[in-house]
């Protein structure tokens, strides 16, 4: 079955037609440069098959926005820590696709080390590490391993989860863990050290998490005083335990956290869709493609794209814009357009 007859059918299910249809919005970027081809072009055919505009989405933002599906009274501008397995972002959104990053991850995401933790608990990774190790941290005690927070010397709102992941490896060896014995055969002694481990390491990856939030909002409301809101979202914000935890950081500071529903933490075709909605709706998409282009066309693929402008007292000199850069920030091609309208 052809890209447009899946589509086609999903429309049938809805009973709905191709007029009923606006535009197509699809991810241009961050990430791996044949996935974003691959999702590009299927996007293209429809648009041309259908006559329809196409709107570029980026993809950390779709995770930002998709609160605003939810929480209607969600309004620029608000703060968004955005957590997943391949990157943290700490972003002050002003408004529509202008941002300031304050924070972003310098080696290893929160997520990874997540993964990388149930792989050497030998924990059941069907439904990805995050949950199993949440899971697993609800038998341990917190305290009894005493791993060291990440980045304490530095007083900026990045991240760093290598170090961390590394003193997981280490506490595991020293214990004589074998990941190869599945954690639904090991013995109770055997259990509960893994279980004492993830409880720990649950603790202080998201105790960094709660560090940089709260740096971030002291940092955000010198320069958007008016922000009610953090929100927090990606696949890492599925977890119980960091929803608990920020939330508690966001009221001592008076604002309210916003959350996504589980569904729409992880990676998912409705941000996407919503995102594209927005930007629709204020003017900013591509015409239609032709019906058939030609074979050296160009996509507009952006495998590393910012968000937007780092924050000066943010940047980090280890992983700075100015050379991990490929692509202007979403935000500074937003500017320029609008002064060139203007």
């Amino acid at each position: 079955m052809t890209t447009v007859q899946v589509v086609q059918e999903a429309l049938d299910k809805a009973n709905l037609t191709e007029r009923d249809l606006s535009a197509v919005a699809v991810t241009i970027g961050p990430g791996l440069s044949l996935c974003l081809r691959v999702g590009v072009q299927k996007a293209r055919n429809i648009a041309s098959r259908f006559n329809l505009p196409v709107v570029g989405v980026h993809h950390m933002e779709a995770h930002a926005l998709v609160a605003r599906l939810i929480e209607r009274e969600l309004q620029f501008p608000f703060l968004a820590l955005l957590i997943s397995g391949g990157h943290n972002l700490l972003v002050l959104a002003h408004n529509l696709g202008q941002y300031t990053q304050l924070g972003t991850t310098i080696d290893d995401a929160i997520g990874e080390a997540f993964d990388k933790t149930a792989k050497w608990l030998g924990l059941d990774l069907r439904r990805s590490g995050g949950p199993a190790v949440e899971k697993l941290a609800l038998e341990g005690d917190s305290q009894a391993v005493k791993f060291s927070t990440p980045m304490k010397q530095h007083k900026d709102c990045n991240f760093s989860y290598a170090g961390l992941k590394t003193q997981v490896r280490l506490a595991i060896e020293s214990r004589n863990i074998d990941a190869t014995i599945p954690i639904s055969s090991a013995s109770s002694q055997d259990r509960n050290s893994r279980a004492d481990i993830a409880a720990s390491f649950q603790r202080v990856a998201v105790l960094h998490l709660e560090e940089r939030c709260q740096r971030a909002i002291e940092w955000a409301l010198k320069i958007e005083p008016s922000i009610k809101h953090l929100v927090v979202s990606g696949g890492v914000a599925s977890n119980k335990y960091v929803r608990a935890r920020l939330d508690q950081v966001v009221r001592k500071n008076s604002l309210q956290l916003v959350c996504p529903p589980p569904s729409l933490c992880t990676d998912n075709g409705v941000m996407v869709a919503w995102t594209g909605i927005e930007h629709f709706c204020v003017g900013r998409y591509d015409p239609p493609p032709s019906v058939i282009e030609p074979e050296d066309f160009v996509y507009d693929l952006r495998p590393r794209w910012p968000l937007g402008e780092e924050y000066a007292e943010g940047r980090s000199e280890a992983r700075s814009l100015r050379t991990a850069r490929i692509h202007p920030s979403l935000t500074s091609l937003i500017q320029a357009s609008m002064q060139q309208q203007s």
